[in-house]
């Protein structure tokens, strides 16, 4: 009789185990993310910071319960983590291709403003000065520099037939435009800057203030993913910390 108890409150350890490891994957959300300041990136102490970091854990850890663990890879190999179940999501913007494999939210909780960069004392500088839409970089025979992977630009610029040259990381995009590689860069000035300074190369790039367009970020999550029911909830916590103040006071950390 006593070896019967036994065997049944083994066999309950047994099943309270399973139901907690079920639980525990139905919460825990994996992002895969690429090293770019100030969005997300890793301090010398190993601890992952950022302003779409903190976004994250405010409304996903904070508010809605969810575990999360940050992994770094290459931009490119953090979509493909996606893909092959690795990891459940990445913070970037919605395009076609990304709609093959992973579904999002409503409203974006971030919009993020592309400036046309070029390289100091380019022979055609005033004419780069006059440019006002990623048309008019065909018009006038400019190609552009990117990292692989840039859905923006995949669905933007190259299908213009603006010529185009890429390189595996975001930061060499700026040591090849110091080069002369390329005539410009598309990007994101705050987060330019820090790669740029990076790569030693400040003085010989320039940020002409020309705004070309403007990236919508989402949370972008894996199709088979068993919680695709957290984007729901992720816009409507998103939605409340815009209008409660926080999401300013994150963005004004940065």
């Amino acid at each position: 009789m006593l070896g019967k108890k036994v065997l049944m409150i083994a066999i309950g350890i047994l099943w309270l185990g399973e139901v907690a490891s079920a639980a525990d994957a139905q919460t825990r959300l994996r992002i895969a993310y690429p090293i770019f300041p100030p969005f997300h990136w890793v301090k010398e102490n190993g601890v992952v910071t950022g302003f779409f970091y903190d976004i994250a854990t405010e409304a996903l850890r904070k508010r809605m319960g969810v575990r999360l663990v940050w992994t770094s890879y290459p931009w490119i190999r953090c979509q493909e983590s996606l893909k092959n179940g690795t990891d459940d999501a990445i913070m970037t913007v919605p395009t076609e291709e990304r709609a093959a494999y992973t579904v999002t939210h409503r409203d974006a909780f971030y919009h993020k403003s592309l400036n046309l960069f070029t390289y100091a004392n380019h022979p055609r500088l005033e004419q780069i000065r006059k440019v006002r839409r990623i048309a008019d970089l065909r018009d006038g025979g400019f190609s552009v520099i990117t990292y692989s992977g840039n859905g923006w630009h995949n669905v933007h610029v190259q299908p213009l037939g603006i010529k185009t040259y890429e390189t595996g990381y975001m930061k060499n995009v700026w040591t090849m435009l110091a080069q002369r590689r390329g005539d410009t860069v598309i990007e994101w000035p705050p987060g330019a800057w820090p790669d740029i300074k990076l790569a030693g190369v400040t003085d010989r790039i320039v940020d002409t203030s020309i705004v070309l367009s403007t990236m919508p970020f989402h949370l972008l999550i894996r199709k088979d993913y068993p919680r695709t029911d957290l984007l729901s909830g992720f816009n409507g916590v998103i939605r409340t910390m815009k209008a409660d103040g926080t999401m300013k006071r994150i963005l004004s950390r940065y």
